[in-house]
């Protein structure tokens, strides 16, 4: 059953996925835009929250920007999936799991502050569920930006052309890893980010500006959770594009409204072919299917390979692991 929402809940979920104000008293300054009072923004932030329609109020990392991460996936027997779906979600470096339509029916992505601290991640997956593990890394982002229009139009942007990594100062993880779990839902919410790392409100709000105008930070804002919203038909496409074909067709899928995120993967030759991903939220398996259709004509991907993997049941949805955690790596 779909959460319900009025239209203050729809507006604060709509248009604050992103430019979230970088200012002492951010929430302040929405209620101002909205024309309500702080302490309603608050708590209606809150209740979405608990009601399981928000996973936080924060930022996404660009990848590979400030740490690793990939896309896995394991083949699990319909007897299992539960048992070794609460392995991988036990690693503190996994922040997305889900069931999905395929043989490989177990995917997750795994996160860490650099790629050896992923590495050893899948290897005790791989270990503790004693099964083959699909390691499928990023190689390009044509988008990732995970912002997401509620009534399904309009367009997310591209991806940013040049991300100044070299603004990374080796004191921003912390920052980072905080804005990846979740902002506290409080006046200046900065100021507590900073008393819990150690720095003042000003260095915490100086730092973010750097690190979002770079690029490293891709957006924060309001983290959707769409299930949640009525969005459940939501589908992985996967195609076998040649590289040659890549820097067209990357832009071109994302340009279609109704797909949400776009990158291209390194494949697993003789076992998972595919190098072109997208994600397709829908509220219905037909509207879904209308979509690929949509975007496989004006593509021109009609006789492209592909694989349609619609999710199932989602196990866990976090921000991601730049900092490592104790035990994260052992």
């Amino acid at each position: 059953m779909s959460l319900t929402v009025d239209a203050i809940d729809r507006a604060l979920l709509d248009n604050w996925q992103r430019d979230f104000p970088l200012v002492p008293r951010p929430f302040a300054a929405i209620a101002e835009r909205m024309d309500l009072r702080q302490e309603d923004v608050l708590k209606r932030l809150a209740e979405l929250m608990a009601a399981g329609a928000v996973s936080r109020v924060g930022a996404t990392c660009r990848p590979g920007t400030a740490g690793a991460s990939t896309l896995a996936a394991v083949a699990a027997p319909e007897w299992r999936i539960d048992e070794i779906a609460a392995v991988i979600g036990g690693e503190p470096g996994v922040n997305h799991s889900y069931l999905r339509e395929n043989r490989w029916n177990l995917w997750f992505v795994v996160t860490g502050p650099d790629r050896p601290h992923v590495d050893a991640t899948l290897d005790r997956i791989r270990v503790r569920p004693k099964r083959e593990v699909l390691d499928l890394p990023l190689v390009r982002a044509f988008n990732v930006d995970l912002g997401f229009s509620l009534d399904g139009g309009g367009h997310v942007p591209p991806a940013r052309e040049h991300i100044d990594a070299g603004v990374l100062e080796p004191e921003d993880r912390p920052i980072m890893q905080a804005l990846s779990t979740g902002l506290a839902l409080v006046p200046r919410p900065f100021a507590e980010l900073g008393r819990g790392i150690g720095r003042t409100e000003a260095e915490v709000l100086a730092r973010v500006k750097a690190l979002a105008a770079a690029g490293i930070l891709s957006r924060i804002g309001v983290i959707v959770r769409h299930r949640a919203l009525g969005w459940r038909s939501n589908a992985m496409v996967v195609w076998e594009v040649d590289e040659a074909d890549l820097d067209r067709v990357g832009p071109a899928l994302t340009a279609v409204p109704g797909v949400t995120l776009c990158y291209q993967r390194r494949a697993a030759p003789g076992v998972w072919p595919y190098t072109l991903y997208c994600m397709i939220h829908a509220r219905s398996r037909d509207e879904a299917m209308a979509v690929l259709e949509r975007a496989s004509r004006e593509v021109g991907l009609e006789d492209t390979p592909h694989r349609v993997l619609f999710s199932i049941r989602c196990f866990k949805q976090t921000g991601a692991l730049v900092v490592s955690t104790e035990g994260a790596a052992a």
